[in-house]
């Protein structure tokens, strides 16, 4: 069984509201981007991407399950689990080579020029940081066009 897709809703958020929500499913990666409103999504999107504690029934949601939720960094937006934004860059740069590279550097944009063209705040893990200096400089010249 699949879900309905994007194109279903007005906004890629209601879209991924209504289809996960409760305390079972944490957005990650391209959806909890999505979901921060950090990056648009692509049109008739119906790829999402979560943290579970069990396998669900849909074939089109990607279910990372783990144990439990201690280690994840996380928000709740009305009734739905989102990683937070730090969470995600984190898990995208940590698998770099399966991450969604338009996505990561689209919302790295986003942030750069939401905080007065800095990266003041958000917090690279270690082993992360090579990954993070190399796209970096594409997510500043991305507005730009560079």
């Amino acid at each position: 069984m699949t879900t309905k897709t994007s194109g279903d809703y007005i906004s890629t958020r209601a879209w991924l509201r209504d289809i996960i929500h409760g305390d079972d499913y944490i957005l990650r990666g391209v959806s909890a981007l999505e979901f921060l409103q950090m990056f648009v999504g692509y049109i008739g999107e119906n790829h999402i991407e979560v943290y579970a504690k069990a396998r669900g029934i849909y074939e089109n949601v990607e279910y990372r399950v783990v144990g439990d939720f201690h280690e994840i960094e996380y928000i709740k937006i009305g009734n739905t689990l989102c990683t937070t934004f730090n969470q995600t860059i984190n898990d995208m740069l940590s698998d770099f080579d399966h991450s969604d590279e338009q996505a990561l550097t689209e919302a790295l944009c986003n942030y750069f020029f939401e905080h007065n063209e800095s990266f003041d705040g958000l917090k690279i893990n270690p082993e992360n940081r090579k990954t993070f200096q190399q796209i970096m400089i594409n997510a500043v010249n991305y507005a730009s066009g560079g």
